[in-house]
């Protein structure tokens, strides 16, 4: 066994392998960026190594400068992790040149598989039912317009080398097609340095499947069951779950089978992912084939008990496989939540910053992985207690740490296991809820959402899902009514331990005692809703709308997470103060909440409400980013749906359009320039 590898990445992907190799006793170097000097890969790993500036083309994927690493440190191995060098075969030759193993698949394998197009004719050759597309190479613009008229809309153009969601497009007509052509084949050449392009059918209404497998250098091969990716944003997974609500046993044998004689055909060894898209009707169609160890691992391990990066450490190692096939039973359910740092109330885009606080739920180990002895915790060697169902966060961030524009949005995995869907899924909202994150935009609020939409809880998804069920963009959630009772409740009896804090303030004026009323006002979601609060040292209970509800917490003014019990049903909500009241976040709402007496309340409904500026005859930025492109100037006369400015983030384009017809007046920002949040690219008339 290896007594030192380097981990040739960045992130949580980096924290989790140098997490497995320390358990393994093995000795894990990393490599970083100007921008990642502070970063927590770097601080878990037991060496460091600088190889340049933040841009990830002049540090991560230059082959030379992780070849010196390697021979500055002896390390006798390389686990790539995902994105950046794990896909590139000239990276595979290169380490088998030194002397240095590899930690994933041999580099024919990589050539084989891990080029889309040439992966999709090997499946065509092998049998395996494929997606209608064109293979070729493809030479601009006008060519893929031409090619995806022949095909017939919608069309996918993928970036050959591609992954992560990078160099990604869906294309309606035309226009979209010349356009996704260029951006896609921009996005490529920056994030992968290979800019060939294909373009395939997009099958509506598909559901995401992915099929683990995992193979050694004795010719065995398994697969590790299935993921569910469907719900995606920008070709990117938010939430995973394992196994998938939708497939039978027999659709699973099969895909699962095919996937393995896939592997088996192209020599594959270590682990990598095959997807397919699957329609309504179970029949699956190959996608492609990932090389790499994927960023979804954590539920698939959750339900397997395997640990993959070990079992991928030990395959290059040349150890066979401590399993067969029939070993690998599906134990339970597992669902993964994806914390970006990206605004959802703007379109998903990302948002860079400084996490000012940035606090996990509790780790609490359970199934599998737990009986398997091979429990992943946030902090190597540490020993979260057990419980009947788990909570696992893979990360690669800390509280006080940036998150950089120059990288992938991802902050964390966010992980439950419980022996039943409806349990993992009960798990994860109440995860959500106690996950603190401030400084930043996130999206703790969309996935707490999908947590509690009916199309979620029942199974009934499709890689459309977010498409459909919010067509307008991502407005917040709305409770429904029983649980905006609860909040209020909650408000009230968390307001009166405030009054009560504030009545024993010393200092007061002699003579001169307050009570603590009964009767309060609680103002939120449009409601007043009246209350009655009747305390004990136990806690409170409150009466509204002709209910009595029993709330009990050890919540103190000042602490920003409340853990109350609502007759016996536990709520957990984000607190902010305001004046007379709260802001609350719970389940991906965000409620401005205010307790007032009667006749406070009765003057506040006579306030006017303050309106937004109008912000219509500007084009504000809507991310922090680099401004790519201007597309018009002062004085040009612009229609609606027509591209005015590219911004460039986290290695993602962003076409930005005109929302209707005007005229120019001004143009405040040149290619080139890095814009905040809001700033003013263009003014019109």
């Amino acid at each position: 066994m290896f007594d030192k590898i380097l981990i040739a990445n960045r992130g949580e992907i980096a924290c989790r392998v140098i997490k497995t190799a320390r358990r393994m006793g093995i000795k894990t170097v990393a490599v970083y960026s100007d921008a990642d000097r502070n970063a927590l890969h770097v601080k878990m790993a037991d060496e460091a190594v600088h190889i340049g500036p933040a841009p990830a083309n002049q540090s991560y994927i230059v082959i030379d400068k992780i070849m010196d690493a390697i021979r500055q440190t002896g390390a006798q191995a390389v686990h790539p992790g995902y994105g950046f060098l794990s896909e590139n075969m000239k990276f595979a030759q290169a380490l088998e040149a030194e002397g240095v193993v590899f930690i994933g698949p041999p580099s024919p394998a990589i050539e084989a598989m891990g080029d889309k197009i040439t992966s999709k004719k090997l499946a065509q050759e092998a049998g395996v039912s494929t997606v209608p597309g064109y293979m070729g190479l493809i030479a601009d613009a006008e060519e893929a317009v031409r090619i995806s008229g022949q095909i017939g809309y919608p069309v996918m153009i993928k970036a050959s080398a591609g992954g992560g969601g990078k160099g990604m497009r869906i294309a309606w007509n035309d226009q979209e097609a010349r356009e996704g052509f260029e951006s896609s084949k921009n996005e490529a050449a920056n994030s992968f340095g290979d800019d060939r392009i294909f373009i395939e059918k997009f099958v509506t209404q598909p559901r995401h499947i992915e099929i683990q497998v995992l193979a050694d250098k004795h010719g065995n091969c398994v697969y590790l069951h299935e993921r569910e990716c469907s719900i995606q944003r920008r070709n990117q997974k938010v939430i995973e779950e394992a196994p998938s609500p939708f497939l039978d046993a027999a659709t699973r044998k099969a895909m699962g089978e095919q996937a393995c004689a896939l592997a088996r055909a192209v020599g594959y060894t270590s682990a990598g992912t095959v997807e397919f898209i699957v329609d309504g009707q179970r029949n699956f169609y190959f996608l492609e084939m990932n090389t790499r160890l994927q960023v979804e691992h954590p539920v698939t391990e959750l339900i397997t008990g395997v640990d993959l990066v070990e079992q991928m450490i030990r395959v290059a190692g040349g150890e066979p496989l401590p399993f067969a096939q029939d070993d690998l039973t599906i134990n339970g359910w597992a669902i993964e939540s994806r914390l970006y740092a990206e605004d959802p109330y703007r379109n998903f885009l990302p948002s860079i910053g400084r996490l000012t606080r940035y606090r996990p739920p509790s780790e609490v180990a359970a199934g599998p992985m737990l009986a398997a002895s091979r429990w992943v915790p946030a902090q190597p060697g540490a020993t979260p207690p057990a419980g009947p169902a788990g909570v696992r966060n893979d990360t690669g961030v800390y509280e006080g740490g940036e998150i950089s524009m120059y990288y992938d949005p991802m902050i964390a995995k966010l992980c439950t296991w419980a022996p039943t869907r409806e349990a993992a899924v009960e798990r994860m909202r109440l995860a959500l809820d106690e996950f603190e994150v401030e400084g930043i935009g996130h999206n703790l609020p969309f996935l707490s959402a999908v947590m509690d939409h009916p199309k979620f809880v029942s199974g009934d998804i499709s890689t459309a899902f977010i498409a459909e069920e919010y067509p307008e963009g991502f407005l917040g959630a709305t409770l429904p009514e029983d649980e905006v009772l609860r909040v209020a409740a909650s408000a009230a009896a968390m307001h009166r331990v405030a009054e009560i804090r504030r009545c024993r303030i010393s200092g007061r004026l002699d003579n001169h005692e307050r009570h603590v009323g009964e009767h309060w006002v609680v103002s939120l979601a449009g409601q007043d809703i009246p209350v009655r609060i009747t305390a004990d040292k136990q806690g409170s209970t409150v009466e509204l709308q002709g209910r009595k509800l029993r709330v009990e917490s050890d919540w103190l003014p000042g602490q920003t997470l409340a853990r109350l019990s609502v007759d016996g049903t536990p709520l957990v909500m984000k607190v902010e103060p305001l004046p007379s009241g709260y802001r609350l976040r719970v389940r991906g709402a965000d409620l401005k909440t205010y307790v007032r007496r009667p006749r406070a309340a009765e003057l506040a409904r006579l306030m006017p409400e303050k309106l937004p500026p109008d912000t219509s005859k500007f084009l504000l930025c809507p991310m922090p980013g680099l401004v790519v492109k201007v597309n018009v100037g002062a004085g040009d006369e612009v229609q609606e749906g027509q591209a005015l400015a590219t911004v460039e983030a986290m290695k993602m384009e962003n076409i930005l359009r005109a929302e209707r017809r005007a005229v120019v007046k001004s143009v405040n920002a040149a290619p080139g320039e890095s814009l905040k949040v809001d700033d003013v690219i263009m003014e019109f008339e």
